[in-house]
């Protein structure tokens, strides 16, 4: 009676472990444990000479697991073989706003994604991996992305005026050869708001404007045109020292 009050118990903890959302469960397991083959992974935006290539593993995905619950409806379809396996199609729909919708193909032995695919608001494919061949599963251990608490503060108080796009959020900061970079993420999709001294040419996921001499803002990522050009346009200053301590150290070239 002991033993069986034991497994029980465990059991009841396991339960409680995987979150209810089967794709935030799908990738929080994918952080430990990961499906190795050949993967074939195209990217189509931004546009390149070469977008397909072949990789052992899919690319990392950067999830912040509660901002996917909060931004997303997730369908669970039918399933579906991908590399010779059953798999479960889920479908990703943004609640809000003009980002990108994701389709993600999940193990239902593993419980980790075989194969993801991103698509714009008109429904253009922006990008796509798949396992084209799976050998096994191997651990792997790395940590979910926390956002920095305070960080939405000191963005906005760095760049006054910024209207983040509907769903995102400021998650990380960081210095490039481009300039202060801040990542805004809706729980999959990112963009890049880039605190820069020169200005950019605008493009299809490109927005620019100069605030005033030597001080420019872009906004980089899967939006349409207007999406990005609004999130700007009532842009007032930049004031990079104001993300103080929030700036990642550059990495280290040993």
């Amino acid at each position: 009676m002991r033993r069986a009050t034991m497994l029980i118990a465990l059991l009841g903890a396991s339960a409680q472990a995987a979150d209810a959302n089967p794709a935030v469960s799908a990738f929080a397991r994918a952080l430990r444990t990961e499906a190795r083959g050949v993967a074939e992974v195209s990217v189509f935006f931004p546009p390149r000479a070469n977008p397909t290539r072949t990789a052992a593993v899919l690319p990392n995905v950067s999830v912040y697991a509660g901002l996917l619950r909060r931004n997303f409806e997730v369908n669970v379809g039918g399933v579906e073989r991908v590399a010779g396996r059953d798999a479960t199609r889920l479908t990703l729909t943004p609640k809000v706003g003009d980002a990108a919708r994701w389709t993600v193909w999940v193990d239902r032995a593993w419980n980790v994604p075989l194969a993801f695919e991103e698509r714009s608001a008109d429904g253009t494919l922006a990008r796509r991996a798949a396992l084209q061949q799976v050998s096994g599963v191997r651990a792997r251990s790395r940590a979910a992305p926390v956002r920095p608490e305070g960080l939405r503060r000191a963005v906005l108080a760095a760049v006054p005026g910024l209207a983040c796009p509907a769903g995102f959020e400021p998650v990380a900061v960081s210095v490039s050869g481009r300039g202060t970079e801040v990542q805004l993420s809706d729980g999959l999709n990112t963009l890049v708001l880039v605190l820069a001294t020169r200005n950019v040419q605008t493009a299809p996921g490109v927005a620019a404007r100069r605030v005033r001499a030597g001080a420019f803002v872009w906004l980089i990522g899967n939006l349409p045109a207007r999406a990005l050009s609004a999130a700007l346009t009532g842009v007032r200053d930049v004031r990079p020292d104001a993300l103080g301590t929030f700036v990642a150290p550059p990495p280290s070239k040993e």
